[in-house]
């Protein structure tokens, strides 16, 4: 007598494709507090803006390369001939204002860890320290942007940031897990239910250079 055939996981809708659902399934709403994977995620879904998600995937690891393993301190040093060799760099999306701002916010990221302690305290506590957990049935559901990412992104903007609108915020937002934005038939909502983890406060700023952040992402 031969076994049931599993079933086949129910995944969001918009996971298709092999690069999509293994982001999807290992990533996608997992709580990050780690500083250095936050400006990675940072970085990549500006970058996104105009394109699509699966293009920043592809190009994920030429990024890596490109920008030290997202270091925000060595990025922060970054200076004009960096941009030119960025610029001339396929692994990445060639965009002039792109680039720049991802290193400018480099710097700004390095001033928000003086002030806060980390980058992880301070974006987190856009939703109280914990993962807003919501109950969509159907991708149409999800809203573009909330509250709470206009406030992130306000916040950024007066900071300095670039290409931090809401839209881009909250889309940071699911990522980071700072929402779970799961549809419930997706096998994902049930398993980030309690993947929530609570945004660490340092006792003390580090030194300006030396980025914080909790060593879970």
């Amino acid at each position: 007598m031969s076994g049931a055939r599993p079933r086949p996981k129910r995944r969001c809708a918009w996971a298709e494709g092999e690069l999509m659902q293994a982001y999807h399934d290992q990533e996608w709403g997992v709580p990050v507090h780690d500083d250095r994977r936050l400006f990675e995620f940072l970085v990549l879904e500006g970058a996104q803006a105009g394109l699509s998600w699966s293009t920043i995937l592809r190009k994920r690891p030429g990024y890596r390369a490109a920008f030290r393993s997202f270091d925000i301190a060595a990025v922060a040093r970054f200076g004009e001939a960096d941009v030119a060799r960025l610029l001339a760099d396929a692994g990445i999306v060639r965009n002039r204002a792109k680039i720049g701002s991802a290193v400018r916010n480099a710097d700004h990221a390095l001033a928000v860890v003086d002030e806060f302690g980390s980058l992880d305290a301070f974006l987190w506590q856009f939703v109280g320290g914990r993962t807003v957990q919501n109950r969509w049935r159907s991708l149409g559901q999800v809203p573009p942007r909330t509250a709470e990412s206009d406030a992130m992104s306000k916040a950024l903007r007066r900071r300095g940031f670039g290409f931090v609108g809401s839209t881009i915020c909250y889309a940071f937002m699911q990522a980071v897990g700072m929402v779970n934005d799961h549809t419930v038939g997706c096998f994902r909502h049930a398993q980030l239910r309690g993947r929530a983890g609570r945004a660490r406060k340092p006792s003390r700023p580090p030194a300006r250079g030396s980025p914080g952040g909790s060593a879970r992402g």
